[in-house]
């Protein structure tokens, strides 16, 4: 029968192999006492396994407060556990809950977080994934050889239609790849979503009759659910090629639901990650964090960015973008979007150490701030990157290119 595999990093202050069996048999058929029904046929078809152990470091103190026993050691280590696919079937909320559920609050631990998790190739049958991923993205948008060029409309809240589509007519005859709302922009009281929509859907239409180029305009349809799917119909009215949806915010089914209709590209705003992760030994790791969401059919993901201006490593970040570009049993790649205080000066080391231009390359204030104007920060970021991919270095870069210089002068402080 096939199986579920999910890697685990925890820590204890028990023996690490009861504490592996109690998560094993808390997330299956067992609880805390021996229950009748319980008998060894039933536990030998549906009882999880603990598959492989691997011990870490010891640590004086716990990582994560409850759980913790005086003058005992804590210990680290990677545990794999294995379900079989009877329990659950293809449904995807209860293998979250498998995966994710009760065992973060299991006393016996001081720290767990899911590392990764492995899924059996029959999934493609059920879960069609990514519509378009990176390919069909990046050919909506008529794009070879270099990263998308995205940005985020600023300020977030606050501007009404019409100024917003004043800022979106300078982009776009920028040369411009991408525009989406900011995560904080639903429909606020000067800029109802309806009206918004249709005043920039109408510089973009008219910017494709002038030069065939349909930029993509990511618009935040993240509601409930019914209004969603009215939102999603009403950006297929208006010629639209994408929505984006607060992923966190809306959760694992709704957002399937919206991605099911296959017509547009999903954009997914990950806001709220810093909870699921920022701790290190608390909560879930991106490469498992991503196969949740590419089951559900999204296409774009944010990974944040080389040289951020939040918590997380450059390390974190690569691998991140790395994950995402692996194959996986449904649907296209993943278009990972790189985004967080971004400006061209970074596109260097995020080739370097990616070796890829497979990628949403989102700068804000990068680019709506360039002391020359947005147009030419969003040369300047399109310069970077050719320069980066042809192996120049930073500085001869800003040799060659005036609106690159001018953004190293502004932003590299």
């Amino acid at each position: 029968m096939e199986r579920i595999y999910a890697d685990y990093l925890i820590e204890t202050p028990y023996k690490v192999e009861k504490a592996a069996a109690v998560l094993a048999g808390e997330q299956s058929s067992g609880t805390f006492v021996a229950v009748p029904g319980e008998t060894e046929e039933l536990k030998k078809r549906f009882a999880a396994r603990v598959e492989n152990i691997e011990l870490l470091e010891l640590k004086d103190e716990p990582s994560i407060p409850g759980g913790s026993i005086p003058g005992k050691k804590y210990q680290q280590a990677h545990v794999r556990v294995s379900w079989s696919i009877e329990n659950f079937g293809y449904n995807l909320p209860i293998l979250i809950s498998t995966l994710q559920g009760n065992l973060y609050e299991i006393t016996q631990f001081t720290g767990l977080k899911l590392m990764n998790f492995d899924v059996p190739d029959s999934f493609a049958n059920h879960f069609a994934g990514p519509r378009f991923g990176i390919k069909g993205s990046k050919a909506s948008t008529q794009v070879e050889g270099r990263p998308m060029i995205g940005t985020i409309l600023k300020p977030s809240v606050g501007m009404t239609p019409e100024e917003t589509a004043a800022i979106v007519k300078v982009l776009v005859e920028a040369g411009i790849d991408f525009i989406k709302d900011d995560e904080l922009m639903g429909s606020t009281a000067n800029s109802l979503f309806d009206n918004r929509l249709k005043s920039i859907m109408k510089v973009i239409r008219d910017h494709q009759q002038k030069t065939s180029k349909k930029v993509m305009y990511a618009c935040n349809i993240s509601d409930e659910i019914d209004e969603m799917q009215r939102k999603y119909e009403l950006i297929e009215q208006e010629e639209g090629s994408c929505a984006m949806i607060s992923i966190n915010s809306v959760g694992f089914s709704a957002a399937k639901k919206i991605c099911d209709n296959g017509n547009l590209v999903i954009h997914g705003h990950r806001n709220g990650w810093g909870m699921l992760n920022r701790h290190p030994l608390l909560g879930i790791e991106f490469p498992a964090y991503q196969k949740i969401w590419r089951l559900a059919g999204i296409d774009q993901l944010h990974v944040n960015g080389i040289q951020n201006k939040f918590w997380e490593s450059d390390d974190s970040v690569v691998k991140s973008i790395q994950s995402c570009l692996k194959p996986f049993v449904a649907g296209h790649e993943l278009l990972p979007v790189v985004s967080s205080g971004q400006w061209g000066g970074q596109a260097f080391e995020t080739y370097r150490r990616t070796q890829t231009t497979d990628l949403l390359y989102m700068a804000g204030g990068g680019i709506l701030a360039h002391p020359m104007g947005a147009e030419a920060g969003v040369n300047a970021i399109q310069q970077a990157w050719k320069g980066a991919v042809d192996g120049l270095s930073l500085e001869r870069t800003a040799q060659l290119y005036p609106e690159f210089a001018a953004s190293v002068k502004k932003f590299s402080k």
